[in-house]
């Protein structure tokens, strides 16, 4: 009779802990992981496009990835591939991590506007559900 007892209590700790770590493994699942997919607006929606922020090569310096159609809405764009973010919040996208193509600002709520070169204006927004050949 002990031993039954001894094998439904390890039983029941048995299935209490796959239990909890079942529960463990869902919840990571479902955190919530910052995107680095991005859409590219250009002057109020006349045009968009995807781009996204790819892995560290230095500090404030990531790869890029931008999608071939992004060409329409600036010129010589589809040709960047490092985001350099500045100490002010200011992000880049160049060809060789220093020369850039555009720069953005910070912008009113959540993204950036583009201030070098002025024209066209451009907005970046993360937007996880925009897939590369919009």
């Amino acid at each position: 009779m002990k031993t039954l007892s001894t094998l439904i209590g390890a039983s029941a700790l048995f299935g209490g802990v796959q239990l909890f770590h079942a529960g463990g493994v869902e919840s990571v699942g479902e955190e919530a992981t910052p995107s680095n997919t991005y859409r590219l607006v250009a002057n109020g929606d006349e045009g968009a496009c995807a781009v996204t922020r790819g892995a560290s090569v230095s500090d404030g310096l990531s790869l890029l990835t931008v999608a071939p159609n992004c060409r329409r809405l600036l010129p010589g764009l589809e040709q960047a591939k490092f985001w350099r973010e500045q100490n002010d919040g200011t992000v880049a996208f160049s060809a060789d991590g220093i020369d850039p193509i555009v720069t953005f600002a910070v912008a009113d709520g959540n993204g950036y506007e583009s201030y070098a070169p002025a024209l066209p204006l451009l907005s970046l927004a993360s937007n996880g559900g925009l897939k590369r050949g919009d």
